[in-house]
């Protein structure tokens, strides 16, 4: 096995964060400089019920309904897609686990296919300044290209730059809905931030920071390999001041 995985990754590595962190854009980008698969389960659901597997056909009246998906079909979904020949060099998770019980199955799953423990990257980012790229992300609906009205606008406005496809402020962008969202954050996965730390498998990343040096942050840990998933743990008053930032 560890012939198999010489190079890549070597390991999963798990994007944590509140919604807006930038997760899924530096998990596109890291997974495409190691070459290993970039894993979120909303890709991996539209997969399954796109190919209309049995798990898919499971799956697809729950998301129609727009409830959530039980954790016995996202942690069937999670062992059967990291089993893939493909994650053989490592890979990155973005967006799961989302809760406690969630983490725990995956430490599981991880440990029955001797991938050992993850590497975790939690972004952290002020809640400000969470809500700003939120309420100002819009997507492109032709190549899913993204942009920020404020930050990083489109040089026509509504327009995708590559392709002129229409951009979409997504529903769940909005400002009512994106207090709901780091509410709910905070609530439910925010408690991975202490499991992680105490494992000493958890490194802070501050997500505040331009993409481009977000990315060049998270490639040095992951450079670092086994220094920095065995590196001490922050002091709990600097662990705190820095895990604590986006709730504010």
């Amino acid at each position: 096995m560890a012939d198999a995985r010489a190079g890549g990754l070597g390991r999963a590595v798990i994007f944590l964060g509140p919604p807006g962190a930038g997760k899924g854009t530096q998990a596109k980008q890291i997974a495409k400089h190691y070459s290993v698969p970039h894993l979120s389960t909303g890709d991996m659901f539209r997969e399954l019920v796109a190919q209309d597997t049995p798990l898919g056909k499971r799956a697809k009246p729950i998301m129609d309904r727009g409830d959530l998906v039980p954790d016995d079909i996202v942690l069937e979904m999670v062992a059967e897609r990291v089993s893939r020949p493909d994650t053989a060099r490592g890979f990155v998770l973005d967006g799961f686990p989302r809760t406690l019980p969630q983490a725990e199955k995956l430490d599981e799953i991880l440990q029955a296919r001797s991938w050992g423990q993850p590497l975790v990257v939690h972004f952290v980012v002020d809640a400000a300044q969470l809500v700003r790229r939120l309420t100002g992300r819009r997507i492109c609906s032709v190549g899913g290209e993204i942009y920020n009205i404020y930050d990083q606008p489109p040089k026509v406005e509504g327009r995708c730059d590559n392709d002129g496809g229409q951009l979409i402020h997504r529903a769940d962008d909005r400002e009512e809905v994106i207090v709901e969202r780091l509410a709910a954050y905070r609530e439910q996965t925010r408690p991975l931030v202490d499991y992680y730390r105490s494992q000493g498998v958890l490194v802070d990343v501050d997500g505040m920071q331009p993409p481009a040096a977000v990315t060049a942050k998270v490639l040095e840990i992951l450079e670092r390999g086994q220094k920095a998933h065995s590196s001490p743990a922050p002091s709990p008053a600097a662990a705190n001041q820095m895990s604590q930032r986006y709730e504010r």
